[in-house]
Order: C-alpha cells, then structure tokens, then sequence
C-alpha cells in the first residue's frame, strides 16, 4: 500500500504543475483578445512558428475562438489542479476526472500541435509527458491496489 501511496503522490504532484501551468496559460491566452493583441496570443501558443509570421490583423472571430480557447485552458487546469489534492489521498473518482480532463487537452494538444510542429519542446511537449505520466501513475496504483 505505501508504494501505491508515493506513485499516487509523485500523480499529485505532477498535476499540480500541469494545473498551474495550464492556468497561467488560460489567462496568457485570454489576454489577447480581451486587450485586441490576438496576435500575442497565436504567438505564444504557437512558439515555435517565427512570430514574424504571425504577427498581422485578425479577424475579431479569431480573437473570439483564442478568448473560448483560453477560458478552456483556465477550467481544465483548475479542474485538474483541484483534482490533484484528492489524488494525493487516494480519491479515485479524481483519479480518473483528472486523467479525463487533463488527458483529452492533451491529445488533442499532441495531434495538432506537437505532431504539427508548431511549439517548442519545453513548456508544452513537457506538459504533456507530465500528464501520460500522472494518468499512468495513478492508474498504476489504482488498479494494483485492487
């Protein structure tokens, strides 16, 4: 039991992080379009894209999918930071609403985004390293305790 408890802590603490990070980037992405620089927002999602290439006037409805895109990341990363403090005591329904929510971003985040070749390895790439890893913890200790 006690090696199940340190594998669901290292989950915990991994979606603390991953909570936060994506919280800061909920508002980072909101930002834009709440201050009209939408480019500033496409640019630091897509930080491995040259900015220069990015840098022009978008449409206000672009702004609008960044604004909904941004309020997205703010939810799931509180979701999951939240998630992450039940984890650590072994709460299996926030083991798997955490794997849920912070899993699906993430999939949709490695096919377009990782896959696509538009950001850099660290902070996103590891984000999601982060996540498979908490998702495969808890799992782990979950269902081997059984």
């Amino acid at each position: 039991m006690k090696n199940y408890s340190i594998l669901l802590k290292i989950a915990a603490v991994l979606w603390i992080v991953w909570g936060l990070v994506h919280i800061f980037a909920g508002v980072m992405t909101m930002r834009g379009p709440l201050t009209g620089d939408i480019s500033a927002a496409v640019i630091g999602i897509a930080d491995a894209v040259d900015p220069a290439t990015l840098q022009m006037d978008y449409p206000d409805a672009v702004g609008a999918v960044l604004g909904q895109h941004g309020f997205n990341l703010f939810w799931i990363g509180i979701v999951t930071f939240i998630c992450a403090f039940y984890i650590w005591r072994g709460n299996k329904n926030a083991i798997f609403l955490a794997a849920i929510t912070g899993g699906l971003a993430d999939v949709g985040y490695f096919l377009f985004m990782d896959l696509g070749g538009y950001v850099n390895f660290m902070p996103g790439t590891v984000m999601t390293i982060f996540s498979g890893a908490a998702i495969i913890l808890s799992f782990y200790a979950y269902f081997s305790d059984r």
